[in-house]
């Protein structure tokens, strides 16, 4: 029975309950590797760091999340946007105290799935997620342009010039004239490693001088040892990492739960965004303690492996334990696949990443909406900050909410044959729309009793709260009394928390019932 029972969580665990193309899967997991590879080396560089420790990052980031994350079909790695954030740190206290903020960052993310926050990436609008992805396409299509640059032997940056950069150009515009036309042939083979394929084969074959991947680090190490952080555990440590962790942990959860968002979309299915918390938690944690520089999902592996056909977890799984092949044994060879070639695969991905229908529609977008996307992605491209332009994007959407539904507040007034004067309201009550609410009033010249329906009205928060009892102390003034009437239960019970600061007298309705919420 016990038996039984490991070997159906095993099933649940890998999402073999489900039919699984198996070839897909391993091809995909293949093609994503050689994508991965020039990606994590390129951000370690970048960092500073050794180039296996983005290898190490790319490796376990992806295995684990692969196994226990929230999302099928998502892929994550040593991710540029999360490390970007950590530059700093390593510059000023070097590579132990990245290692002890990748740990502490995980707990942090890991922290939000225990307590079910990640339903938060619900309140981000669809203008973010474009600008998001827009932004993000542009970058991953620049990030292309800079493998157009070499180093020379003083260590000095410049373009390809004369020959080297006619075949770099002609060998990238023939991946991508593969990876655009093959699926109009065939989909059984993902167009991505059929370029690949035909571009290692046609420099190797040919002897064709052109920049690999060998360029741009050695790859070749062994298996990541456990290892503690060599940084002294006292507070002036926790000062130092504490800010760092808190950012890099929120930057790589927005960025996978946006990954995972984008997922469901195309998949037509529903991620579990908590438990992709804490398993891109988990994987962070193993990152700092195995050596790895931490990362989370990557949005362009991630689509390069939806296009490859795969719907699963065996891709991630297969394209983790790739990386981990190639960094024991497969360097050699891996180094010599041409840098054309996977800048070609990533060319055509930031394309894709694009969301030209936002270009299409945007006569017909909302102008706020407008303002947002483009924000959204101008912060993205220039500082490359996603977790601050997804922040600035949802901060701008839900000022012009709260401004729309301000002015939205309505007073129908009417007086009844005993002289009593009715004020029906309709729109919510909050802290945009309390000036011009109370505006409507005239406790100089209303009558002696005066009633404010709110049967197609709310009162939000405090601030209408507070509006309410200014505007009871103006009638009392005036020796006037003023009614509540049709408030729901969810008005009446703030109302009565608020006791200790307003007076109002709140008129029963027995009539009156609101259908609770289910």
């Amino acid at each position: 029975m016990q038996l039984l029972v490991g070997m159906k969580n095993t099933v649940a665990l890998f999402d073999f309950s489900k039919k699984i193309n198996y070839k897909n899967e391993l091809l995909a997991g293949l093609t994503v590797a050689m994508t991965m590879i020039p990606e994590s080396l390129s951000f370690a560089i970048l960092a500073g760091l050794s180039p296996l420790t983005g290898l190490y990052a790319a490796f376990m980031m992806g295995l684990v999340t692969a196994i226990f994350g929230g999302r099928p079909g998502m892929v994550s790695g040593g991710a540029g946007a999360t490390i970007v954030v950590l530059i700093a740190l390593i510059k000023t206290h070097g590579v132990e105290y990245l290692f002890a903020t990748v740990a502490l960052a995980g707990v942090f993310q890991m922290l939000v799935g225990i307590f079910k926050l990640g339903k938060f990436v619900r309140l981000i609008p669809q203008p973010v997620m474009y600008g998001f992805l827009n932004g993000l396409a542009v970058i991953i299509f620049m990030a292309q342009i800079e493998q157009f640059k070499i180093t020379d032997a003083n260590g000095v940056v410049g373009w390809l010039q004369g020959t080297a950069l006619y075949i770099m150009l002609g060998l990238t515009a023939l991946t991508i004239a593969i990876v655009y036309f093959f699926p109009k042939i065939t989909k059984v083979i993902p167009a991505s490693l059929v370029a690949i394929v035909i571009i290692f084969g046609i420099v190797l074959g040919f002897g064709i001088p052109t920049k690999t991947v060998s360029d741009i680090a050695h790859i070749s190490g062994n298996l990541p040892n456990f290892h503690i952080p060599e940084i002294s555990f006292s507070l002036e440590t926790l000062q130092i990492i504490f800010p760092y962790a808190l950012i890099m942990a929120g930057v790589g959860l927005i960025e996978s739960l946006l990954t995972l968002s984008m997922v469901d979309e195309i998949t037509n299915s529903k991620g579990n965004t908590n438990k992709e918390a804490v398993a891109q938690g988990l994987a962070n944690v193993t990152n700092g303690f195995f050596g790895g520089m931490g990362g989370c999902a990557m949005v362009a592996q991630t689509l390069v492996n939806l296009n490859a056909g795969s719907r699963a977890r065996l891709s991630g799984i297969i394209a983790s334990l790739t990386i981990l092949i190639i960094i024991l044994v497969g360097a050699p060879f891996i180094e010599k696949i041409p840098m054309a070639a996977l800048v070609g695969v990533m060319m055509m991905v930031a394309i894709s990443t694009f969301q030209w229908v936002s270009i299409i529609i945007i006569n017909k977008m909302p102008k706020s909406d407008i303002f947002v996307g483009i924000t959204v992605a101008l912060i993205t491209i220039i500082l490359h900050n996603l977790a601050l332009a997804v922040l600035v994007g949802v901060i701008i959407s839900a000022l012009v909410f709260a401004w729309d539904n301000a002015k939205r507040i309505r007073a129908r007034k009417l007086t009844d044959e005993n002289g009593i004067k009715y004020y029906q309201i309709s729109g919510p009550l909050f802290f945009g729309s309390v000036t011009t609410f109370i505006d409507k009033f005239d406790p100089v010249n209303d009558p002696d009793q005066v009633v404010i329906d709110f049967k197609e009205s709310r009162i939000v928060d405090m601030s209408a709260i507070d509006a309410l009892d200014k505007l009871s102390k103006k009638y009392t003034q005036q020796n006037k009394k003023l009614h509540l009437r049709h408030l729901s239960e969810d008005c009446r019970k703030m109302l009565k928390n608020a006791e200790a600061v307003i007076e109002v007298n709140i008129q029963d309705d027995p009539t009156y019932k609101v259908m609770p919420e289910k």
